[in-house]
């Protein structure tokens, strides 16, 4: 919950919103579920909230989003929904929620690399080539030789 000053976000806060944000767009603006968000509390949200909750959050809205996505048919991603009050096609949401993942993430493991820059590593070098270290669950994975 620390961040660098009171104008940017802690990495509980982008959590909080990333599952907001692919909720409020896939599986209410596209999957029809009812649109609860309140967006602002995403980032007013200040006491700690248990790292186990955001993640449990996080891969239950990934969950949900994934069921909608797998019930469209081609079809479906040119029809168009009104979502935060802008006219989209499906597919124009499905790429939203995609990059905005993409910067959060950015955001996400720069903030973590300057707070514990040891702990937070991807890849290690082999053979001059980048190896994945661990997968998102900490597997180590499989590496064709």
């Amino acid at each position: 919950w620390a961040r660098p000053n009171e104008s940017s976000n802690s990495i509980g806060n982008l959590l909080l919103h990333l599952a907001g944000n692919a909720r409020q767009w896939i599986v209410s603006g596209v999957g029809g579920a009812p649109d609860v968000r309140d967006r602002q509390a995403e980032f007013d949200q200040r006491a700690p909230v248990p790292v186990t909750t955001l993640i449990d959050r996080l891969e239950q809205t990934i969950s949900d989003v994934d069921r909608v996505l797998a019930s469209l048919t081609p079809a479906d991603l040119h029809s168009r929904r009104v979502i935060q009050a802008h006219d989209v096609t499906v597919l124009e949401a499905v790429y939203h929620v995609v990059e905005h993942f993409s910067m959060h993430t950015g955001q996400i493991i720069l903030l973590a690399k300057a707070d514990q820059p040891d702990r937070v590593r991807f890849y290690d070098m082999v053979d001059g080539h980048p190896q994945l270290i661990a997968d998102v669950h900490g597997r180590t994975p499989i590496h064709p030789r």
